[in-house]
């Protein structure tokens, strides 16, 4: 199971806003693991203007 200190380690230092596919390219250059970048594909398509936010869509 992915939690959101796992998120946001895999955003950091990512420029907001952005979009899910930013997202998801971020984290997969940045060590996300698996868990994490299944999580983010799974997050709607759209552009999100903060950490919080993506956490937000991620859990909610």
């Amino acid at each position: 199971m992915v939690s959101p200190i796992d998120i946001q380690k895999a955003l950091s230092g990512i420029e907001y806003p952005a979009k899910r596919d930013d997202v998801v390219k971020h984290a997969e250059s940045h060590g996300g693991g698996d868990d994490v970048l299944e999580a983010l594909k799974g997050i709607d398509d759209q552009e999100y203007d903060t950490p919080a936010a993506v956490s937000k869509a991620v859990f909610n």
